[in-house]
């Protein structure tokens, strides 16, 4: 009997968790959809080349020019860093590179929505603020710390693994194969490099998402206050801001989850107790998950990784406090934390309507994308193994395989497809 009430009990918070997840996503889903929608069609009209060229040192004009191609880019955490890796082996400045991931991950228009509509305005553009001060400490304080032997060591690895593994050698240059904009929107082909591009970062942020949604749903129905408070400090004025923001990234880092899957995690903790300037930290910590270490660690080497990391989560931890005292001053902090994150209802309203519009406006992205190969350009392929879109002229790495090339966004991607190949492994790749 005794289980039966246990089991019946366990099933209802399951539920319960579950609802709250879906609701989360439901306040949500239109502004997923213009966002990715928006960046798609940014990295497919937007040329970028002149940019990847131009990232030689970490002088202001290269780190204007890192955020831009940030901002266009992808917003998937693990996108950004392969690109960053590739820029780097490239030539390009580690502190640009640096600047390019931090503008990839939180100076994307899909992460502003998002938290616009789940935790309020003030945390969309308290963001976009620190976004800015996380750049300006690394251009200040980057140079300093990445320099000598160990970004060398770093760069000379890179070209050695980029040369044994097949990168496909220079090519023809973006700007001269690819299309001016605005006949590109014109186009049938640019729109559906545009839902190529849409439908590419869903597809490689899809389990960031379900984990980052399912997981806030469980923290914001089941976790009591008290567990919050005795985590993040709470009533101690200005010492309760700084531990807030040093401690918000470790939890980031333990969650596994990063990109924009990360912001319903941080509702869920808003609606805990965390302060203001914890939320921002932890949001801005999605650079710094172990997988991402991991792959830093593959890419860069110990010693490098542990100083990439020092420096991010520091810069994560001042940009918060920075930005909390900011908005304190000027009176835009939110005085109550919320006692729910969504709606526990369907209702005809406006988010109701605009979810309709972006559920038409999925399946149209969603047909072209289908269809691309009989509409789309040659130049673009999809990597096999994470489904990201790539420019021949720009991929990561190739390889031969029955008379054709397999274009990849990264080594990790093609170290994946060879032994995927390598066992006769049957059954999809994608992660």
């Amino acid at each position: 009997m005794t289980f039966a009430v246990t089991a019946g009990g366990a099933l209802v918070d399951i539920g319960r968790s579950l609802r709250e997840a879906f609701f989360m996503f439901w306040e949500t889903l239109w502004p997923l959809v213009l966002g990715f929608g928006a960046s798609g069609a940014v990295q497919a009209f937007v040329s970028r080349g002149a940019l990847r060229r131009r990232l030689g040192n970490h002088g202001p004009g290269a780190l204007a020019r890192a955020s831009v191609f940030g901002m266009v880019s992808s917003s998937c955490s693990y996108a950004a860093s392969a690109m960053a890796k590739s820029l780097f082996a490239k030539g390009a400045d580690f502190v640009a590179t640096l600047v390019f991931m931090v503008a990839s991950t939180n100076l994307v228009i899909e992460l502003g929505l998002v938290m616009l509509v789940l935790i309020g305005w003030q945390f969309a553009v308290s963001e976009f603020v620190g976004g800015v001060i996380m750049i300006v400490l690394l251009a200040s304080m980057g140079g300093l710390w990445f320099r000598g032997a160990s970004v060398a060591a770093a760069r000379a690895r890179l070209q050695v693994d980029s040369a044994t593994g097949g990168e496909p050698g220079s090519g023809s240059s973006e700007l001269t194969e690819r299309q001016p904009w605005t006949h590109a929107l014109r186009s049938r082909t640019g729109w559906v490099s545009s839902a190529t591009f849409t439908m590419s970062d869903l597809t490689m942020l899809r389990r960031e998402l379900v984990i980052g949604y399912t997981v806030a749903g469980f923290l914001a129905t089941l976790v009591p206050s008290h567990f919050w408070q005795s985590l993040f400090l709470a009533g101690h004025g200005d010492w309760t801001s700084v531990e807030n923001v040093v401690v918000g990234p470790f939890v980031a880092m333990v969650s596994f989850v990063c990109s924009i899957g990360n912001v319903p995690l941080a509702a869920a903790l808003w609606k805990g107790g965390i302060s203001f300037g914890g939320v921002i930290a932890f949001v801005f910590a999605d650079l710094i998950t172990v997988p991402l270490l991991s792959i830093y660690r593959r890419y860069y080497g110990w010693r490098l990784t542990v100083r990439m990391t020092a420096l991010l989560w520091f810069v994560m931890s001042v940009a918060g406090l920075a930005t909390e005292w900011t908005f304190r001053a000027l009176g835009l902090v939110p005085t109550m934390h919320p006692v729910m994150i969504a709606s526990d209802r369907l209702s005809w309203n406006y988010t109701t309507f605009l979810n309709l519009v972006s559920i038409f406006m999925f399946v149209a992205l969603y047909v072209l994308y289908r269809n691309r190969h009989r509409w789309g350009p040659s130049e673009l392929t999809i990597d096999p193994v994470c489904g990201m879109p790539v420019r021949k002229s720009e991929a990561a790495l190739s390889l031969a395989q029955g008379g054709e090339h397999v274009y990849f966004c990264s080594d990790r991607c093609k170290g994946r497809y060879v032994l995927h190949h390598s066992q006769g492994t049957a059954g999809t790749l994608r992660t």
